[in-house]
């Protein structure tokens, strides 16, 4: 009994070992993402006039992008991204009475490219960010949350650099300063970018 014991541990453990040999751990690739443009505030849900009693409704951003790769690994499939994005927008007084607001924005996006190996390749994105509204006349700031939708295309090039062109689209929502009540608005952003 204890020799069929000891031959099968040798056995299993010889198993192990040459399943450790067979297999190859690849690092997955990363990318980066820097971009910028224009927002616009289109739709406020609750039938206000003001984004928290404040007139704004354009403005700029800046994102930076941290993604892995998790499909089309092989380079025969498209590919799939998880991302970590961090981004700040500026939205710009719409009259005298009004001040500056700032929103810093940071969550999880998912990317899907949707072909492969050719010059233009569309995107499709997803998102799911918190954010910090911030207003230049307040002390403090609200946070809130934001799901985003987004449609591209990169641009590749014989270098590692690919360009980016996108629309988004942002549903977000915020607590109102002095109130109990909440107000949902809706963005639309034109970005333009780069990926390395």
């Amino acid at each position: 009994m204890k020799t069929i014991s000891i031959v099968i541990s040798v056995i299993l453990f010889s198993l192990c070992l040459h399943a450790q040999e067979t297999t190859s751990i690849n690092k997955v690739p990363k990318q980066y993402s820097l971009e910028g443009g224009y927002r616009n505030l289109f739709s406020v849900i609750d039938n206000a006039n003001a984004l928290n009693g404040n007139k704004v409704m354009n403005g700029y951003g800046f994102l930076f992008d941290y993604a892995w790769k998790l499909s089309g690994l092989n380079g025969k499939k498209p590919g799939a991204f998880i991302s970590v994005p961090i981004g700040y927008s500026v939205l710009l007084p719409a009259n005298a009475a009004s001040t500056q607001m700032s929103l810093l924005s940071y969550g999880w996006t998912v990317r899907h490219e949707l072909a492969v190996n050719k010059p233009l390749v569309p995107f499709v994105g997803y998102g799911l960010l918190l954010n910090t509204l911030k207003d230049k006349a307040r002390d403090g700031g609200a946070m809130g949350h934001q799901t985003q939708f987004e449609f591209g295309y990169n641009l590749n090039t014989a270098t590692r650099l690919k360009y980016f062109a996108k629309i988004a689209y942002s549903y977000t929502s915020f607590p109102q300063f002095d109130s109990n009540k909440r107000i949902h608005y809706q963005f639309a952003d034109l970005r333009v970018g780069v990926r390395f």
